[in-house]
């Protein structure tokens, strides 16, 4: 049985498609920008975009928002936190922020495709603070970080 998503849109953004999967199968939806008036967004600056919406996410569950990969691709305005997380005790409008990376201006107008939303299970954790960590199955990375494969 899907998980049921409760999304309310608000009053400006009334003509604004509700997110959606644009094919079967797709794991992120589409948000839509519900901007009064086109943003340009000038080359290395951010905006944050409202989309209209208000989603009510159950326990246990995230939304994620990431960018869009022709967006990306394409123009080089991608989703600046990505992903960002929207917890599911956030209630406001979600909004997403977005950078322009690439040399030119680039035009967000009223309805436009702008992010994709994942929403996700997650796990909350016991906190416990200890004194050594005990660690069961040692690795060979074990504390080697940043470049430790030789790939940095």
């Amino acid at each position: 049985m899907p998980t049921v998503l409760k999304i309310l849109k608000l009053d400006h953004a009334n003509d604004i498609e509700l997110p959606s999967y644009g094919l079967e199968g797709n794991s992120g939806m589409d948000l839509r920008a519900a901007v009064s008036a086109p943003v340009v967004i000038n080359p290395s600056e951010r905006a944050l975009i409202p989309t209209g919406i208000r989603i009510f996410f159950p326990f246990g569950y995230e939304g994620q928002i990431r960018s869009r990969s022709g967006m990306a691709a394409s123009n080089g305005v991608v989703v600046l936190n990505s992903p960002g997380t929207i917890d599911s005790c956030y209630q406001g409008e979600i909004k997403v922020i977005l950078i322009n990376l690439s040399d030119k201006s680039f035009v967000i107008d009223r309805g436009m495709r702008i992010a994709q939303l994942v929403v996700a299970r997650v796990e909350t954790c016991d906190i416990i603070e200890v004194n050594e960590l005990e660690i069961p199955n040692k690795t060979d990375r074990s504390d080697n970080g940043f470049g430790s494969t030789g790939m940095l």
